[in-house]
This record gives C-alpha cells, sequence and structure tokens, in this order.
C-alpha cells in the first residue's frame, strides 16, 4: 500500500507512486476515475485569493446657493442679421430675478473674479445691454453688432482652443444696488462657447462650460440627471413615478453619483451602497464621490 515514514509518536503514510490508479466505481463510463473533487478552486474566490476592498466614496453635503440669473444655454444660437448681410447675432434665453447687464464678447479669456478679456476687441468688439427682472427674457445682439464668420480662420479657431480663448463668452451680471453689500465684484454667471461647424458648413455656437461667482466664491454649474423628476416646474412635489430611489424603491431620490451626475438614489442607501461597490447604478461607470441634494419647495427669489 505505502511506505512508512517515522512521523514521531504516529505512523504518517506515504502513497506509493507505483500503486494502480483510483478505481472507478462507474463502469460504464469509459476512463479513469476522475480525482478528488477540489473544492477549493470553487471557493467564493477562486485560487484563494481575497476581492479587493471596495475603494471608498466620498459623501458630500450641497450647499444651496441663490443665483439670481440663469442662461439657458440650450437656446444660445446665431441668428441672421437682415439688415447686415453676412453678419450673424448671438441669440439667447434667460431668467433674471433682479435687473441685470449682458454682455457678449468674441475671442475672450476669464480672469480674475470671473472677469471676461476680450483678445480681439478691435475685430469684434463687445456689447453690453441691460435688462429688468423677468423670466423667460430674450436677448439679440443689435444689428450691425454681430460676427463675420468670413473674418474668421480655422487657425483663429484652433490657437484660441489652445490658449484658453473661448470663441463666444456671456457675462450676466446683477446691478450693483441688488448686489450683495460685502461683495466686491458683482455677483455674475459666465458661458463660455465655442464655434463649430455643421455638415452644412456653417458655424454653429455650443456652451462647453458656466460659471457662476457668488459672494466671492467661484462655481462650477454641471447638469444633474433625474433632479428634474423630483420637483415639478411649479416648484411642488410630483407624485409621477420614477422619482423613488432605484435601490429601495420607496424613498425619495436626493443623492447623486459623481462623476457621472446621476441623481438616482436616497442617501440611505448611497451610504449602504458605498460600502458594496463603486459603481453607478444607472451607467455602471466607477463612482468618484457622492453628493447628497435638498430640493425643497421654496421659490422665492
Amino acid at each position: 500500500m505505502g511506505n512508512l515514514i517515522s512521523g514521531g509518536s504516529r505512523p504518517v503514510y506515504n502513497r506509493d507512486r507505483t500503486s494502480p490508479p483510483y478505481p472507478n466505481p462507474n463502469p460504464q463510463y469509459q476512463g479513469n476515475y476522475p480525482s478528488p473533487y477540489n473544492h477549493q478552486a470553487c471557493a467564493r474566490y477562486p485560487n484563494g485569493e481575497f476581492a479587493s476592498p471596495v475603494p471608498y466614496v466620498e459623501h458630500q453635503e450641497a450647499v444651496t446657493i441663490r443665483n439670481f440669473i440663469n442662461l439657458k444655454k440650450e437656446t444660445l444660437r446665431f441668428e441672421t442679421d437682415e439688415q447686415n448681410p453676412g453678419k450673424f447675432l448671438l441669440s439667447f434665453t434667460f431668467d433674471a430675478s433682479v435687473p441685470v447687464s449682458i454682455t457678449v464678447m468674441f475671442f475672450a479669456k476669464e480672469g480674475r473674479e470671473c472677469n471676461l478679456n476680450a483678445t480681439k476687441e478691435d475685430l469684434f468688439p463687445s456689447t453690453t445691454v441691460s435688462f429688468p427682472k423677468g423670466l423667460g427674457q430674450r436677448f439679440k445682439q443689435a444689428c450691425g453688432t454681430g460676427i463675420d464668420f468670413s473674418a474668421l480662420s480655422e487657425a483663429d479657431l484652433v490657437e484660441a482652443n489652445e490658449t484658453d480663448v473661448y470663441h463666444v463668452a456671456v457675462k450676466a451680471e446683477v446691478a450693483s444696488e441688488y448686489d450683495h453689500p460685502e461683495s466686491e465684484t458683482p455677483n455674475r454667471q459666465i458661458t463660455h462657447g465655442v464655434l463649430e461647424k455643421d455638415r452644412k458648413g456653417e458655424y454653429k455656437a455650443r456652451v462647453v462650460k458656466q460659471i457662476l461667482w457668488v459672494n466671492g466664491a467661484r462655481y462650477a454649474l454641471q447638469e444633474i440627471y433625474g433632479i428634474g423628476s423630483t420637483v415639478d416646474d411649479n416648484g411642488e412635489d410630483s407624485n409621477e413615478r420614477g422619482k423613488e430611489c432605484v435601490i429601495c424603491l420607496s424613498e425619495p431620490q436626493d443623492t447623486t453619483v459623481l462623476p457621472c451626475r446621476h441623481m438616482c438614489m436616497c442617501s440611505g442607501c448611497a451610504k449602504l451602497l458605498r460600502f458594496q461597490t463603486n459603481l453607478c447604478p444607472i451607467c455602471r461607470q466607477p463612482v468618484d464621490g457622492l453628493l447628497e441634494i435638498t430640493v425643497t419647495n421654496d421659490r422665492k427669489v
């Protein structure tokens, strides 16, 4: 059977390599009977390795900022100047809860405290227009103040991109008498855009960044997917389906996943989920952080 090896007070048997293979208890199956099953290979972690821990995900709470003006970036576009053929006028829609002034610049660079500096003022002069407070207001450049695309070259556009110069920039600034008394620089919103050609070869404006300057602090505006289903246009809670947490299906959504910005979970499930996985429940992208946002029905401006 085997060779006896001295093992102290107990005999230890070493398998004889010349012994016949393990007998096959099922003769209907040809071939040698397989060796005993390796249970370790089928364990939860193959090869005996432990799964790497889920990376830590930071959980933050949102800070409420009162914004007096908002340019609706999806409305930014160029219109033909009927009185000046070859020129195009910038137009967009915006909301303002106080009187504001709007300045349009071409080939502008952002400076300190969100100030805009025109780099081609001689070719493309900036224009400033004042507006009263109101929702859904429309801005359009005055005739003759638009941009002539024939004066542009592809080299100008490429050079601007490489030097942090934006092709189109809009500064919406709160009137000084309505601004924060302790703020040296008026509260403002900056919208940066670039010029791109469509399939027809015509230039279109596309917003790439929006910045808020409020009480001496700079904030970058980003869209949150799903926050619109939490509160309706009247600022009232909506009972429509789809606003519940995608994990527990009962609590309202109040936590946004970063950087994909999907608002899809409640704070309770988000705190538990971050210890189990680092993937967004919606798009399955890696999660860098969680942002808790409390949406209220306060419509005061």
